[in-house]
């Protein structure tokens, strides 16, 4: 009789399995990615592109200066996804244009793939960004999603992941398998720390102006390090904490951030573990996605102070 006892630490691979009851395919796609991150984070500790940061002297397709470790990170995604045959199309925020793999594979995938790549050489933490929607993404809300994960790559690396039943929070140890760290990760109600992004439109956007001097005034800590990954990850470790980057003036009206690669894959996650996420008026979960570069306001965190803070932008 065949006698396969639980493992005394669930794998990132078992607990898709046994406890999410994730279907094949995404089960595979999600493990394809995890291997990713592998030489993501082995590129960022080795490679002349992650040590120094050097300039690939490109343009992304939103304008922005690619570094050598974002190309890399991209093309890492890329050959694990096409590698995999179950991806019907990817988009990434390094591209221009959504790219097509495979007609009849179940699923699409977008992700940003370095986020907070500039704080390379600093040697701050920074992460990867992923959603999974069944069939194409276009038209549909992040509420669609059938699946949102993040790494970060700090002094450890760890994966969170959701797909539809609370999140879990994995751990990369050293001999290259991800162990589960904690199950059902919850956001209280009430926030203790702040995370604002965007204070450059605090001088065109007065109600912005009014969020943030409420948040000394009731002497919340400040937490910000200028990547999403790392500073939405603060909230989930801590259980508490509001992220808010909000529009302000004629260049980023709607904020800096895009609802496919960043605000919707986190929308799924926060949510899930009891959080709000806003674009001040709703749920940023029932955006449509329209473009696909579309930015969108995001406060996101505890549940009441997001609230509050929708109150003060309107």
């Amino acid at each position: 009789m065949l006698d396969c006892t639980a493992p005394d630490k669930d794998s990132l691979n078992y607990h898709l399995f046994h406890k999410a009851k994730c279907p094949d395919d995404l089960r595979h796609i999600i493990i394809d990615i995890s291997r990713a991150a592998k030489y993501i984070s082995y590129a960022m500790q080795t490679t002349e592109a992650g040590l120094h940061g050097i300039s690939s002297s490109s343009i992304n397709s939103s304008g922005e200066n690619q570094l050598a470790l974002d190309v890399l990170s991209d093309d890492i995604l890329r050959h694990h996804l096409c590698e995999s045959e179950l991806t019907r199309s990817y988009a990434s925020e390094e591209q221009g244009e959504i790219i097509e793999l495979k007609a009849n594979a179940p699923y699409s995938v977008v992700f940003d793939p370095l986020d907070g790549s500039s704080l390379v050489n600093a040697n701050l933490s920074i992460g990867t960004i992923v959603g999974i929607y069944e069939g194409d993404f276009m038209g549909k809300t992040p509420r669609e999603q059938v699946a949102s994960l993040y790494i970060l790559y700090g002094p450890r690396t760890l994966l969170l992941y959701s797909t539809g039943d609370g999140v879990h929070q994995f751990l990369l140890n050293d001999v290259g398998e991800y162990v589960l760290l904690q199950e059902y990760i919850g956001i209280g109600d009430d926030a203790k720390n702040y995370s604002p992004g965007n204070l450059r439109a605090i001088t065109e956007n007065e109600k912005y102006k009014d969020v943030m001097m409420g948040w000394l005034n009731d002497e919340l800590t400040l937490r910000y390090s200028g990547c999403m990954v790392a500073d939405i990850h603060h909230i989930f470790a801590k259980g508490q904490g509001v992220f808010a980057n909000v529009g302000g003036g004629e260049k980023y009206p709607n904020g800096k951030l895009r609802l496919v690669f960043e605000c919707g894959p986190f929308a799924y996650l926060i949510e899930q573990a009891g959080g709000l996420t806003s674009n001040g008026e709703n749920s940023v979960l029932d955006i449509k996605i329209e473009e696909l570069h579309q930015r969108t306001p995001f406060i996101a965190g505890s549940s009441n102070e997001v609230k509050r803070v929708e109150s003060l932008l309107k």
